[in-house]
């Protein structure tokens, strides 16, 4: 069974909450921003957003397996999102999702925090690799990282 359809409006709530709550569980450790982290990343706004704009969810994508378990959003061939509910991690979810990306929308680049090792080496095990291409995360000191599928 393909678990993997386009996102809509009635995902909004379990986008918006599998967004929020991973981004925190992933980069408040590197950030450390608890403003942004707990202030300014909220589940209801993010939630209405993509109900009043269904053109937000146009190139997203979710892993439903009975409930959303995880999202993937693609423009043209850049991975701009790609996260999987913690309660789901080493479930498969994410790799499902990478080989959807690759396979159906042929993405070929992301861009990944380059303190974020755990991704890294989810997108190594899928094929990307590191470019030279680094740059600052718009707002932060931290530095993203172009990564470029090889295979």
């Amino acid at each position: 069974m393909n678990c993997i359809r386009k996102a809509t409006t009635s995902d909004a709530s379990r986008l918006a909450e599998i967004l929020v709550f991973t981004k925190r569980m992933n980069y408040r450790s590197i950030f450390h921003n608890d403003k942004v982290s707990f202030g300014e990343l909220q589940v209801l706004p993010l939630a209405q957003e993509y109900m009043a704009d269904s053109g937000k969810l146009e190139n997203i994508w979710v892993y439903d397996d009975e409930f959303v378990k995880g999202m993937l959003h693609i423009e043209g061939d850049w991975i701009e999102e790609l996260y999987v509910d913690s309660f789901f991690h080493n479930q498969g979810i994410g790799a499902a999702l990478m080989d959807f990306a690759i396979e159906k929308c042929h993405a070929k680049y992301l861009w990944v925090l380059e303190k974020n090792d755990g991704a890294i080496r989810f997108y190594r095990s899928h094929g990307f690799a590191m470019t030279d291409e680094r740059k600052l995360e718009e707002g932060t000191p931290e530095y993203i990282v172009k990564m470029k599928l090889t295979t």
